[in-house]
């Protein structure tokens, strides 16, 4: 009977101690919960702040060029026109007439050239043949520019262009991911033919870009961190969740892949 007694009484008393408990865990559990909970929110704020820190920088990095790419066509291309313009009127001879109304007439020409690349220039400078009329647009300016170095035989496949759907954010990475690229095989790679081939596949963008230039050892890139502007490319393509592949071999070329979730 004791015993019974005894058994009740701390069955009565786990029972109390629990009940007692229940409460305090329940504090910590909600206290853990909304510690977790802030802690999330910072983070995901913190990534927010990057992404958009990350956003600006692209944005006045693809600005930078634009006006680097203005500033090379005054000087290569409108200065040359108006220079030529300015030598023709200046060789004019008003006693020959025939001569005279020829070198007139190429003036007038070479004025009329020059006003057409002044409002393609003011096209960019308004940020009409941006991201703003879609990315196929804009890899296509991209490639015009290249186009007129007059150094590079190119080769391009860009179903881009009449893209219905757009993603701003997106457009503007690649962008700027394709400005590298082609940067890094000015500056580096001595090739002589460019194939950029992009399009839409499975819901996925899909831009490649290859040349036949001296190639490099990627590993050894890697592990220096710092050349030809890979981890930036690598940094921007991990932003908006895409895939890049690199292949290049020392003496035969490179070919770059890039796949991203689109829009």
């Amino acid at each position: 009977m004791q015993n019974e007694t005894t058994k009740i009484a701390l069955l009565v008393a786990v029972s109390t101690l629990v009940f007692l408990m229940m409460p305090v865990f329940l504090i910590l559990y909600i206290r853990s919960y909304n510690r977790h909970k802030k802690n999330h929110f910072l983070e995901k704020q913190h990534m927010q702040q990057k992404f958009e820190s990350e956003m600006l920088q692209t944005r006045i990095e693809v600005q930078d060029q634009t006006m680097q790419s203005i500033a090379t066509e005054l000087h290569d291309n409108v200065g040359q026109l108006l220079s030529l313009t300015t030598l023709t009127l200046n060789s004019i001879n008003l006693n020959d007439g025939e001569k005279a109304k020829n070198k007139i007439d190429n003036s007038l020409t070479l004025v009329s050239n020059s006003i057409k690349e002044l409002r393609e220039l003011a096209k960019l400078l308004h940020g009409e043949q941006l991201v703003e009329n879609g990315i196929g647009h804009a890899i296509d300016q991209e490639i015009n520019w290249l186009n007129k170095a007059g150094t590079y035989q190119l080769k391009v496949n860009n179903q881009l262009v009449d893209l219905q759907i757009t993603s701003p954010d997106k457009d503007l990475i690649i962008l700027r991911l394709l400005q590298e690229i082609i940067n890094n095989i000015i500056k580096h790679a001595q090739a002589k033919y460019i194939q950029i081939d992009s399009y839409l596949d499975n819901g996925a963008l899909h831009l490649k870009v290859s040349e036949d230039g001296i190639g490099f050892d990627p590993d050894m890139i890697k592990a220096k961190k710092s050349g030809m502007g890979l981890n930036s490319i690598y940094k921007r393509i991990e932003m908006i969740n895409g895939k890049l592949a690199l292949n290049s071999v020392p003496g035969e070329g490179t070919s770059i892949s890039i796949e991203i979730p689109y829009p």
